[in-house]
C-alpha cells in the first residue's frame, strides 16, 4: 500500500496519508512532510526520538504533530523516516528514528515553512488523513 499521494495544489504542498489505522496514518503523513523535504531513501536510522504532543480533537492532535516534527527538523538539523505512533487519551506518542541532516549526502528537495489547518481532513473510516504544508 501506497503512504501517501501527493494532491495537485497551486501554491502549497497538500497530502493524503493512508495506512491500516488512524496512528499510521499520523505516521504516514510525517513521513510525507520529511520526504517531501529530503529524499529520505538515503536517510538512515541511527538516532531516536521520543514526541508527545496533545490536542482537543483529531484535527488538533495532527496539526500539534506535524508541528512537532517540523520543529524538530529545524531546531535539532534531525530527519526522520520511521514512526511509531500512538494515541494515549488525547495525547500522541511517538517514537521516531532517522538521522541528523547532512547536506554534503542527503538530497533536499524543498522546505516547509508550516503545517496549516486549511483543508485538513480526518477519515476514521478508511483511514486517511488529509494535511497541507505551507511551502
Amino acid at each position: 500500500m501506497q503512504r501517501y499521494t501527493l494532491i495537485d495544489h497551486t501554491a502549497d504542498l497538500m497530502v493524503k496519508a493512508s495506512g491500516a489505522t488512524l496512528e499510521e496514518c499520523f505516521g504516514n503523513a510525517a513521513y510525507a512532510l520529511f520526504d517531501q523535504t529530503v529524499d529520505l531513501s538515503g536517510i538512515g536510522t541511527s538516532e531516536e526520538t521520543e514526541v508527545r504532543v496533545t490536542g482537543i480533537d483529531d484535527e488538533d492532535r495532527l496539526f500539534s504533530f506535524l508541528s512537532e516534527m517540523l520543529f524538530i527538523e529545524d531546531a535539532d538539523n534531525l530527519i526522520l523516516k520511521e514512526f511509531d505512533v500512538r494515541f494515549e487519551g488525547d495525547d500522541v506518542v511517538c517514537k521516531a528514528r532517522g538521522e541528523t541532516l547532512d547536506r554534503s549526502r542527503h538530497r533536499l528537495r524543498s522546505e516547509i515553512k508550516a503545517v496549516t489547518y486549511h483543508m485538513m481532513e480526518i477519515d476514521r473510516e478508511t483511514p486517511s488523513v488529509t494535511v497541507l504544508f505551507d511551502v
